[in-house]
């Protein structure tokens, strides 16, 4: 029987947590990892309608992508909408997580699904993914006598230095020759003070994260042999990736017309309409070849697109004056709303965790739609 647990780590073999935008609320948000995830429900917006079919149909777990706690509760009571779900959720002993832009920027996932749709050609990310994992944040390096470093770095790695992905007590360890003179104050392990030492040692090198970070240097002067220990600490730089980020520009081989762009996207998202703002001196004729887009509210990016040379950007939604810059600056917008350009992911999603999960039942909510009605 599939746990929570799982469930976390499944999500975390396509989509890790560590993905997601800095401002964003992803993970597991109301029970237990040791609770039962046989029977998951995907949503796109957890409301009381979607939390009622969960438990009449008596779902373990709910994958909601938008996360129906995002700021912070005060309390947890009946009185409104978001506080009912999270009590109803802890009365049947239903999970919650929510993946939302760790699964847009991951490879495989809502960007990339949107991109199928419009096209073949060259596609990579708008803002490429700079975040670290967490436990890759820092180096922490030290200098040590050749007998001390297996001490040394099992030590260390018992304070979660040296976790790179799947692997443990990673280090890298280099030989040379250190010296060093201690005054008459110093009571040097090796040598005596007053006179220049010039000794065999070795440069350990180990990765920690920050939260780790203070931990793993009082370990290390614990554990390490001399007086006066060198101790280095470097922060570590993103590692940007080309096809995983926010948004993606796709570069077609074949140029589309305006028209056929939109009719391409409205067939892969599944809608009855899409809304087309041309820029100027555009028509629906017009043709394009270089096209951004960026899954739910995209107006924060679309101006990285222009500057990327996306003549056309398509996205769930945007403002009003965030439209007018951008035919203004010579890109044409397609938005298709919020959710629409989010919830035919859904059926791409349960079979990527039937993948990743063996024994679960997977479901897409049927109470989960569009808000809007047009007449």
């Amino acid at each position: 029987m599939p746990t929570t647990a799982q469930l976390i780590d499944a999500f975390n073999q396509f989509a890790p947590e560590h993905y997601a935008n800095d401002w964003d609320n992803v993970g597991l948000l109301v029970g237990s990892e040791a609770w039962d995830a046989s029977n998951i429900l995907l949503t796109i917006d957890l409301t009381e309608e979607v939390m009622q079919e969960a438990i009449q149909n008596k779902v373990s777990a709910i994958v909601s992508y938008h996360p129906p706690i995002f700021d912070a509760l005060t309390s947890v009571t009946d009185r409104t909408f978001k506080e009912r779900i999270v009590l109803q959720a802890i009365e049947h002993s239903i999970a919650i997580y929510a993946p939302h832009t760790a699964l847009d920027v991951a490879r495989g996932g809502v960007n990339d699904w949107i991109a199928e749709g419009i096209g073949q050609g060259d596609v990579r990310a708008i803002a490429p993914f700079e975040n670290l994992p967490h436990s890759e944040q820092c180096k922490l390096v030290t200098m040590c006598p050749v007998e001390s470093v297996e001490a040394l770095r099992n030590a260390l790695s018992s304070v979660a230095c040296g976790r790179i992905g799947n692997y443990e007590q990673c280090s890298f360890v280099t030989k040379g020759t250190g010296t060093f003179l201690g005054n008459e104050h110093s009571n040097p392990v090796v040598g005596n003070a007053g006179e220049l030492e010039v000794t065999p040692e070795c440069k350990l090198e180990m990765v920690v994260s920050n939260a780790s970070l203070s931990l793993a240097v009082q370990t290390l002067r614990q554990f390490h042999p001399y007086e006066e220990p060198v101790i280095e600490i470097y922060k570590l730089s993103p590692r940007s990736h080309r096809d995983i980020g926010v948004g993606r520009r796709i570069h077609l081989d074949q140029e589309v017309q305006l028209d056929e762009l939109a009719r391409r996207v409205k067939k892969h998202l599944n809608i009855g309409y899409v809304r087309v703002a041309p820029a100027h001196g555009v028509n629906e004729r017009s043709v394009v070849k270089t096209i951004g887009l960026c899954a739910g509210a995209g107006g924060s990016v679309c101006q990285q697109a222009i500057d990327e040379g996306c003549e056309v950007f398509v996205t769930g939604e945007m403002t009003h004056h965030q439209v007018v810059a951008a035919i203004a600056g010579g890109c044409s917008v397609v938005l298709t709303g919020h959710t629409n350009s989010e919830r035919g992911y859904l059926p791409t999603l349960k079979t990527l965790l039937e993948e990743h999960l063996e024994g679960a039942s997977i479901s897409v909510s049927k109470a989960d739609t569009t808000l809007w009605t047009y007449y």
